[in-house]
């Protein structure tokens, strides 16, 4: 499993990359495989700067009776197994030394992990990759061993993941681990793991995982397709970066475009369902392909709590987001109509003088809840607490009793606050946010028509939002498919979720 991290050798469009092997004003120096061992050595260290980087290694070391170099990367190297393959290095007697490389691979290495490197690019490919490279007097390739071990932190649940029952583990920054933890998952040879690295600098490697037996083909090709014309210089902010590099255009509708999960068991069941999973390294999230409004909703807490609770929970979650983008702008809409409100509900309309108009008290509060969500993240923990309960106070008392807020409309920015928790994915969340405000201002601007105008417009931007592979962005809704819908809004038993067709 750990060749999965040294990737292809081969770059974006098939074109082998490139490299820092440009010399001192544009001129190419000579090839690391040109010329004898002092010649080769010295052009490594210039081509790596050794003067210059801390965190490269050259040691010299003696290899039966010949003379060798090691070169790696410091914070990628496992020590303990290291030494003791030097160790045995050190064991061995010149006149057992064999003149060919191929014998000498066959006779004294026998770790698993090793490559050979035979061009000027893949030496530099697999050293930043964290490999060790030694180079060995007499031979003219350059053999490597995989002892990386790259700096993670534990596979411990994600915070924004969590559930109440099943497994507590997560995926993790890097790619070899999220791998191993699918796998043990799913023990089947039909499970794949494809590797390619992309952008011209970074390098980053991206594995996409499916099962070959029940993966759609003409998805598979479409989504290798555009990965292999992804043509940038750097994937700076991931999955972010690749998920801007698959969508060039459209930036301008906030509905997420791919479900996220950092639970392993989640895109274990997805795998087997027949979806695609991109795993990018650097990065502790799973895109899971192809991606509907319906699989985004979709939290692992349903599955892990028997059928009738599981539907229950995922209608509430279903109705609590309905509610979160529509409970402000309606509340405005029957304030503008008073009328409309039937007298066993005239409690819901504000009794207290308005100071400042209720249009811009529910916007004003809008904005403050991320400011305070955004103050949050920024807090140390130890004073999160503390701070929150002082925001608190000063939001939901002091605004009120001052004049600035009516207590009706703290009470519903209250309900909108919390809802956007009640699903895990925070594009939607934002995306609902979005709306709301929108349907808010048109409500405000044209009464009763702006509100059916902002509600016109939520429909096209999700009917409207592409997708990179499936039949559609509201699929089983449209096109309509009444068996999965049904099982897109009732939480099926295991015996039934089985049956194919």
């Amino acid at each position: 499993m750990k060749k999965i991290q040294s990737g292809n050798t081969e770059g974006v469009n098939g074109k082998k990359p490139s490299g820092n092997i440009e010399g001192v004003n544009g001129e190419k120096p000579s090839d690391i495989f040109e010329g004898q061992y002092e010649e080769r050595m010295k052009r490594i260290q210039e081509l790596l700067c050794i003067d210059k980087n801390f965190d490269i290694l050259h040691r010299q070391l003696a290899i039966g009776g010949r003379k060798a170099s090691m070169f790696v990367v410091d914070g990628f190297l496992r020590t303990a197994v290291s030494e003791k393959v030097l160790e045995f290095f050190y064991s061995i007697q010149e006149e057992d030394m064999p003149r060919d490389y191929a014998e000498f691979v066959e006779k004294y290495a026998p770790y698993a992990d090793i490559m050979t490197i035979d061009t000027q690019e893949k030496f530099i490919q697999f050293l930043l990759s964290g490999m060790s490279c030694f180079l060995i007097e007499g031979y003219q390739e350059i053999i490597a061993f995989d002892f990386r071990e790259y700096p993670s932190r534990s596979i411990e649940e994600p915070d924004k993941d969590k559930v109440l029952r099943g497994s507590r583990d997560g995926f993790i920054e890097s790619l070899v681990p999220n791998a191993a933890l699918i796998r043990r998952r799913i023990r089947d040879v039909n499970l794949i793991f494809e590797i390619q690295q992309i952008g011209r600098s970074s390098k980053t490697d991206v594995a996409v995982v499916y099962m070959k037996d029940r993966v759609k083909e003409a998805s598979l090709k479409e989504i290798k397709r555009r990965l292999q014309n992804i043509d940038v210089d750097s994937l700076t902010m991931n999955k972010e970066s690749l998920s801007e590099m698959l969508f060039p255009r459209n930036w301008y509708n906030p509905f997420p475009r791919f479900k996220y999960s950092e639970r392993p068991d989640t895109a274990a069941a997805c795998l087997l369902e027949g979806s695609i999973i991109l795993l990018v390294d650097n990065s502790p999230a799973a895109m899971i392909l192809p991606t509907s409004l319906f699989s985004i909703l979709e939290d692992a807490n349903e599955y892990y709590f028997p059928p009738v609770t599981g539907t229950y929970l995922r209608m509430t979650r279903m109705l609590t987001s309905i509610i979160a983008i529509y409970i402000t702008p309606v509340f405005l809409l029957l304030l503008q109509n008073p009328q409309w409100v039937p007298e066993w509900l005239e409690f819901i309309l504000i009794k207290d003088k308005v100071n400042v108009p209720p249009v811009i008290q529910l916007l004003i509060l809008e904005f403050a809840i991320d400011g305070l969500k955004m103050a949050s993240i920024n807090t140390p923990n130890m004073l999160t607490t503390p701070l929150s309960i002082v925001a608190g106070i000063v939001f939901g008392d002091y605004t009120v009793s001052s004049g600035w807020f009516n207590s009706e409309i703290m009470l519903y920015m209250a309900f909108v606050a919390v809802a956007n928790y009640t699903q895990s994915n925070m594009e939607l969340g934002y995306a609902i946010k979005f709306f709301r405000i929108l349907c808010l201002v048109l409500t405000a601007w044209l009464g009763l028509p702006g509100f059916i105008a902002g509600s016109i417009l939520l429909a096209g931007f999700l009917i409207g939002n592409p997708v990179l592979v499936g039949k559609g962005y509201l699929y089983p809704l449209i096109p309509f498919n009444g068996r999965q819908l049904l099982k897109r809004f009732f939480r099926v038993s295991l015996p039934y979720s089985e049956k194919r067709g």
